[in-house]
């Protein structure tokens, strides 16, 4: 079974999750678009949603695959977000952002009841920090923000080299925002929450790739099937 078949696997998993009536948030990368298909053949055989996407990229997915669309400015809450990860760990803390929408992708996770990641079981790490930490930024200043962001590595224990991403045309990527991404190879990151904190009080970062107890559960596909996940809740949770 290939890489995209494991990842479609995962999304026929979290689609068992959706019932009639829920308002769901639509992640975005490969894994998250298989999802948004599987849903679009739900929907037509008379399945009653509305998503909102996390990206113009699954906007368009969604529309194409005829899955009816809102936002949150129109939804007071979403019922479940079903979206992909760049790396996963234990407790369920999460890289993302390797295909740039972060942003959005976080302020839809926030909004929900419940976090459904679907992946494959290469995404699965004992520590986060092999796949680069994405920091969403504001152009302007971003000399002073690098410098912020170095500092606040320093003070977590993190170090590694910076770059800002290019698109595929050699251009400096831009994200749906309007923002810049820097790319951060930090190995491992031993305390993601502390991380996640001091990254957040810098003003020219707009957010970053770190994703902490957001995820309800994981669904990973691999050669041995399918494995669910659920995060263990903290007492008082």
């Amino acid at each position: 079974m290939n890489m995209d078949q494991l990842k479609r696997q995962a999304a026929a998993r979290a689609l068992e999750e959706v019932r009639d009536g829920m308002q769901l948030g639509l992640g975005t990368g490969s894994t998250a678009k298989h999802f948004v298909e599987l849903l679009g053949e739900r929907v037509a055989a008379g399945l009653k949603v509305i998503g909102v996407p996390t990206s113009e990229q699954t906007r368009a997915d969604a529309e194409r695959c005829g899955v009816p669309l809102t936002t949150l400015d129109e939804v007071d809450h979403l019922d479940i977000t079903v979206d992909g990860a760049d790396e996963i760990d234990p407790a369920l803390n999460l890289i993302k952002g390797g295909g740039g929408a972060l942003l959005r992708e976080k302020i839809v996770a926030a909004a929900s009841d419940r976090m459904i990641v679907i992946a494959d079981d290469t995404k699965w790490v004992p520590t986060l920090g092999k796949f680069p930490l994405p920091v969403e930024v504001i152009p302007f200043g971003l000399g002073a923000t690098r410098r912020a962001i170095e500092k606040a590595f320093a003070e977590c224990g993190v170090s590694g080299q910076m770059a800002v991403r290019k698109g595929k045309d050699g251009h400096v990527f831009v994200t749906d925002g309007g923002h810049w991404i820097v790319d951060a190879q930090l190995g491992r990151i031993e305390d993601p929450a502390s991380l996640a904190k001091a990254l957040s009080a810098i003003p020219g970062v707009v957010e970053h790739g770190l994703f902490i107890g957001l995820a309800s559960s994981a669904v990973l596909a691999g050669a041995e099937g399918i494995r669910v996940i659920e995060r263990r809740k903290p007492k008082g949770d």
